[in-house]
């Protein structure tokens, strides 16, 4: 049991206004709770009438050294003109200590949704990725991890395989279909790329819209190649994939310069996404917050679903890369 998960109990309305207050800050509104499964977050008006958000960090899950590096990163990026939410600096902190808690305070921005389809805002969001991965190529992350097989495919494995939601009658051809993209995935990843730091999750949710887009959340920095940042971007077939690439590449390349064997890292890191977002989903399952948000975890139908994504995506790794569109 990762008693981590059940820290957050004690996070009561009362502890947040006294951690805020520890730090100078009275909320004037009553604390709102945001979309986070991850950590803990709510928006409130402080009494300088200013909106704010407030961020506890789920224990355990990061060193304090790992916070400040992800701080440090969005602070490289403001400092750059970059537009991504950087946190407060309260008392020259910007990581604070309440009760065993971690907390981080931020402005509170607003925007519309990120257009998936909308090919002018890709663009532009390909030209501030090119400004974001000039930042992060100016150091490492020495305490953060680099993206590998070890953190998104062996030890998710390890813990599905101890994974109580998964049927018993579907446990065997589960696992093994996970052997098989663990193997394939493995045949296919290579480190040949020049690690950099990372956004690591610029999947569209973590994009706002205000005049020009707005980068947040980012819990899940980490040293790794350029196109983990990219590939999420994409989506549709093959033909409209190759289409959002030039696109967004002509516009990254605006600032930076990516490497194009990255290209065939694409499937092998989706790869990695579903065998790891499976895991952390069991991994949490004993905070009270994550049965009520996946509740399809507990259907047999969910898990079937699963192996014949599994068996579809060791096709999608077998098959040819994506790549750019011919110039004439």
């Amino acid at each position: 049991m990762n008693n981590s998960a059940f820290n957050f109990q004690a996070l009561s309305p009362d502890l947040i206004l006294d951690a805020l207050e520890s730090v100078g800050l009275i909320a004037e509104s009553g604390l709102t709770a945001l979309n986070s499964y991850e950590n803990r977050v709510y928006q409130f008006l402080g009494e300088d009438r200013k909106r704010y958000v407030v961020k506890f960090y789920r224990p355990e899950r990061w060193t304090e050294e790992q916070i400040h590096e992800e701080h440090q990163f969005s602070l490289d990026m403001s400092d750059a003109e970059i537009p991504a939410v950087a946190p407060l600096s309260i008392n020259e902190n910007t990581l604070h200590h309440y009760q065993g808690y971690m907390f981080t305070v931020f402005p509170s921005v607003g925007g519309r949704q990120y257009e998936i389809d909308n090919l002018d805002q890709l663009e532009w969001v390909g030209r501030f990725l090119g400004r974001i991965h000039q930042v992060g190529s100016e150091s490492l992350f020495s305490a953060r991890p680099t993206i590998g097989v070890d953190e998104y495919l062996f030890h998710p494995r390890e813990v599905l395989a101890l994974c109580p939601l998964i049927p018993k009658s579907l446990r065997e051809p589960f696992l093994s279909a996970t052997d098989q993209l663990i193997r394939t995935t493995c045949d296919y990843w290579h480190t040949d790329w020049q690690p950099l730091r990372l956004h690591g999750d610029c999947h569209p949710g973590n994009i706002l819209w205000r005049d020009g887009p707005l980068f947040v959340d980012m819990d899940d920095a980490r040293n790794g190649p350029a196109i983990q940042d990219l590939w999420m971007l994409l989506h549709g077939d093959q033909s409209e994939q190759r289409l959002q690439l030039d696109i967004l590449l002509e516009a990254y390349g605006e600032f930076a310069d990516l490497d194009t064997r990255e290209l065939s890292l694409i499937e092998p890191l989706r790869a990695m996404r579903m065998v790891y977002y499976l895991a952390w989903v069991a991994r949490r399952w004993e905070d009270p917050a994550f049965p009520k948000s996946f509740p399809w975890m507990q259907d047999e139908d969910f898990w079937r679903s699963q192996i014949a994504a599994f068996t579809e995506q060791v096709k999608k790794l077998q098959a040819p890369p994506l790549q750019l569109m011919p110039m004439y």
